[in-house]
Protein backbone atom coordinates (compact mmCIF):
# COMPACT_ATOMS: atom_id res chain seq x y z
CA UNK A 1 0.00 0.00 0.00
CA UNK A 2 2.81 2.20 1.18
CA UNK A 3 4.68 1.87 -2.18
CA UNK A 4 1.27 2.52 -4.41
CA UNK A 5 0.99 5.98 -2.53
CA UNK A 6 4.78 6.92 -3.18
CA UNK A 7 4.29 5.55 -6.95
CA UNK A 8 1.27 8.20 -6.94
CA UNK A 9 3.11 10.74 -5.34
CA UNK A 10 5.82 10.32 -7.82
CA UNK A 11 4.09 10.77 -10.86
CA UNK A 12 2.17 13.47 -9.65
CA UNK A 13 5.23 15.51 -8.76
CA UNK A 14 6.80 14.30 -12.14
CA UNK A 15 3.46 15.27 -14.41
CA UNK A 16 3.21 18.95 -12.59
CA UNK A 17 7.25 20.11 -12.03
CA UNK A 18 6.77 23.33 -13.79
CA UNK A 19 3.90 23.91 -11.37
CA UNK A 20 5.42 22.52 -8.12
CA UNK A 21 8.51 25.19 -9.00
CA UNK A 22 5.95 27.76 -10.15
CA UNK A 23 3.79 27.41 -6.95
CA UNK A 24 7.15 27.50 -4.92
CA UNK A 25 8.56 30.79 -6.02
CA UNK A 26 5.12 32.29 -5.75
CA UNK A 27 5.27 31.19 -2.46
CA UNK A 28 9.05 31.97 -1.45
CA UNK A 29 7.42 35.66 -2.37
CA UNK A 30 4.56 35.82 -0.70
CA UNK A 31 5.99 34.48 2.79
CA UNK A 32 8.82 36.84 2.79
CA UNK A 33 6.22 39.73 2.02
CA UNK A 34 4.28 38.19 5.32
CA UNK A 35 7.50 38.24 7.15
CA UNK A 36 8.35 42.09 6.71
CA UNK A 37 4.81 43.04 7.56
CA UNK A 38 3.31 40.71 9.51
CA UNK A 39 0.48 42.96 10.70
CA UNK A 40 -0.87 43.48 7.63
CA UNK A 41 -0.30 39.75 6.38
CA UNK A 42 -2.02 38.90 9.76
CA UNK A 43 -4.63 41.46 9.52
CA UNK A 44 -5.81 40.08 5.90
CA UNK A 45 -5.97 36.63 7.20
CA UNK A 46 -8.13 37.44 9.93
CA UNK A 47 -10.20 39.29 7.61
CA UNK A 48 -10.38 36.76 5.00
CA UNK A 49 -11.48 33.95 7.49
CA UNK A 50 -14.32 36.33 9.03
CA UNK A 51 -15.50 36.60 5.42
CA UNK A 52 -15.98 32.96 5.07
CA UNK A 53 -17.42 32.10 8.25
CA UNK A 54 -19.46 35.03 7.65
CA UNK A 55 -20.20 33.05 4.15
CA UNK A 56 -20.23 29.88 6.14
CA UNK A 57 -22.87 31.51 8.65
CA UNK A 58 -25.26 32.61 6.06
CA UNK A 59 -25.98 29.14 3.66
CA UNK A 60 -26.53 27.62 7.75
CA UNK A 61 -29.13 29.57 8.66
CA UNK A 62 -30.42 30.03 5.36
CA UNK A 63 -30.36 26.05 5.22
CA UNK A 64 -32.25 26.47 8.61
CA UNK A 65 -35.05 28.14 7.95
CA UNK A 66 -35.56 25.63 4.74
CA UNK A 67 -36.22 23.16 7.26
CA UNK A 68 -39.76 23.49 7.03
CA UNK A 69 -40.42 24.00 11.14
CA UNK A 70 -38.33 26.36 13.41
CA UNK A 71 -37.83 23.52 15.86
CA UNK A 72 -35.97 20.98 13.41
CA UNK A 73 -33.73 24.07 12.41
CA UNK A 74 -33.32 25.91 15.42
CA UNK A 75 -30.32 24.54 16.51
CA UNK A 76 -28.81 25.13 12.66
CA UNK A 77 -30.10 28.36 13.23
CA UNK A 78 -28.42 29.45 16.02
CA UNK A 79 -25.29 27.91 14.82
CA UNK A 80 -25.64 29.60 11.50
CA UNK A 81 -26.26 33.15 13.63
CA UNK A 82 -23.09 32.76 15.97
CA UNK A 83 -20.78 31.89 12.74
CA UNK A 84 -21.90 34.90 11.03
CA UNK A 85 -21.51 37.12 14.03
CA UNK A 86 -18.45 35.65 14.71
CA UNK A 87 -17.60 35.98 10.85
CA UNK A 88 -17.95 39.83 11.45
CA UNK A 89 -15.85 40.09 14.50
CA UNK A 90 -13.12 38.65 12.65
CA UNK A 91 -13.46 41.11 10.10
CA UNK A 92 -14.23 44.36 11.25
CA UNK A 93 -12.05 43.64 14.55
CA UNK A 94 -8.90 41.62 13.36
CA UNK A 95 -6.63 42.37 16.45
CA UNK A 96 -8.81 40.31 18.60
CA UNK A 97 -9.88 37.68 15.55
CA UNK A 98 -5.57 37.06 15.45
CA UNK A 99 -5.64 35.93 18.95
CA UNK A 100 -8.39 33.23 18.11
CA UNK A 101 -6.61 32.42 14.72
CA UNK A 102 -3.10 32.20 16.60
CA UNK A 103 -5.12 29.14 18.48
CA UNK A 104 -5.80 27.55 15.43
CA UNK A 105 -2.67 28.46 13.52
CA UNK A 106 -1.11 26.94 16.19
CA UNK A 107 -3.11 23.61 16.05
CA UNK A 108 -2.31 23.82 12.41
CA UNK A 109 0.89 23.54 12.17
CA UNK A 110 1.09 20.69 14.42
CA UNK A 111 -0.97 18.83 12.19
CA UNK A 112 0.55 20.00 9.18
CA UNK A 113 3.98 19.50 10.83
CA UNK A 114 3.17 15.67 11.88
CA UNK A 115 1.06 15.23 8.45
CA UNK A 116 4.75 16.25 6.64
CA UNK A 117 7.05 14.22 8.57
CA UNK A 118 4.92 11.01 8.25
CA UNK A 119 5.03 11.66 4.39
CA UNK A 120 9.09 12.34 4.67
CA UNK A 121 9.42 8.98 5.45
CA UNK A 122 7.21 7.01 3.10
CA UNK A 123 8.62 8.65 0.34
CA UNK A 124 12.31 8.26 1.42
CA UNK A 125 14.35 7.85 -0.17
CA UNK A 126 13.76 9.93 -2.72
CA UNK A 127 15.31 13.32 -3.85
CA UNK A 128 14.14 15.93 -1.38
CA UNK A 129 12.39 13.85 1.52
CA UNK A 130 14.65 15.24 4.02
CA UNK A 131 12.83 18.71 3.19
CA UNK A 132 9.41 17.37 3.50
CA UNK A 133 10.82 15.99 6.88
CA UNK A 134 12.58 19.88 7.52
CA UNK A 135 9.36 21.52 6.76
CA UNK A 136 7.47 19.36 9.03
CA UNK A 137 9.58 19.64 12.19
CA UNK A 138 9.56 23.39 11.49
CA UNK A 139 5.92 23.24 10.94
CA UNK A 140 5.85 21.55 14.72
CA UNK A 141 8.24 24.17 16.31
CA UNK A 142 6.09 26.88 15.04
CA UNK A 143 2.82 25.67 16.46
CA UNK A 144 4.97 25.27 19.75
CA UNK A 145 5.93 28.68 19.75
CA UNK A 146 2.76 30.36 19.18
CA UNK A 147 1.29 28.03 22.29
CA UNK A 148 4.40 29.20 24.54
CA UNK A 149 3.40 33.38 24.14
CA UNK A 150 0.09 33.26 23.30
CA UNK A 151 -1.96 35.52 23.79
CA UNK A 152 0.97 38.12 22.92
CA UNK A 153 1.75 35.76 19.78
CA UNK A 154 -1.62 36.86 18.47
CA UNK A 155 -0.31 40.22 17.28
CA UNK A 156 2.61 38.44 15.70
CA UNK A 157 2.21 35.37 15.03
CA UNK A 158 -0.09 34.86 12.01
CA UNK A 159 1.67 36.98 10.09
CA UNK A 160 5.39 36.07 10.69
CA UNK A 161 4.42 32.31 11.25
CA UNK A 162 2.27 32.20 7.86
CA UNK A 163 4.87 34.03 6.19
CA UNK A 164 7.93 31.70 7.24
CA UNK A 165 5.87 28.67 6.25
CA UNK A 166 5.06 29.44 2.92
CA UNK A 167 8.42 30.32 2.32
CA UNK A 168 9.67 27.22 2.99
CA UNK A 169 6.63 25.39 1.84
CA UNK A 170 7.96 27.65 -1.48
CA UNK A 171 11.13 26.45 -1.35
CA UNK A 172 10.30 22.19 -0.42
CA UNK A 173 7.84 22.88 -3.65
CA UNK A 174 11.22 24.28 -5.78
CA UNK A 175 13.16 21.27 -4.65
CA UNK A 176 10.61 18.96 -5.43
CA UNK A 177 9.84 20.44 -8.97
CA UNK A 178 13.36 20.49 -9.53
CA UNK A 179 14.16 16.93 -8.45
CA UNK A 180 10.89 15.75 -10.35
CA UNK A 181 12.08 17.39 -13.62
CA UNK A 182 15.31 15.84 -12.88
CA UNK A 183 14.17 12.42 -13.05
CA UNK A 184 12.92 11.35 -9.73
CA UNK A 185 12.45 7.90 -9.90
CA UNK A 186 13.37 5.73 -6.68
CA UNK A 187 11.00 4.03 -4.62
CA UNK A 188 11.62 2.71 -1.05
CA UNK A 189 13.61 -0.53 -1.33
CA UNK A 190 15.36 0.60 -4.22
CA UNK A 191 12.94 -0.54 -7.16
CA UNK A 192 12.38 2.05 -10.43
CA UNK A 193 9.27 3.78 -11.34
CA UNK A 194 9.53 4.85 -14.78
CA UNK A 195 12.33 3.36 -17.36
Amino acid sequence: MTEGIVTSWVKDAKKNAGWLITLGVLGIVVGFMAIVSPMVAGKSVAAVVGVFMLVAGIFQLVGSLKAGSFGSGSMGFFLGLLTSLAGLLMFFQPLFGLGVLAIILGIYFFTDGISEIVLAFRVRPEEGWVWILFSGVLAILLGFFIFRQWPISGAWAVGILVGIHLLFRGVLLVVIGAAARGGLSRVQGGSHLFE
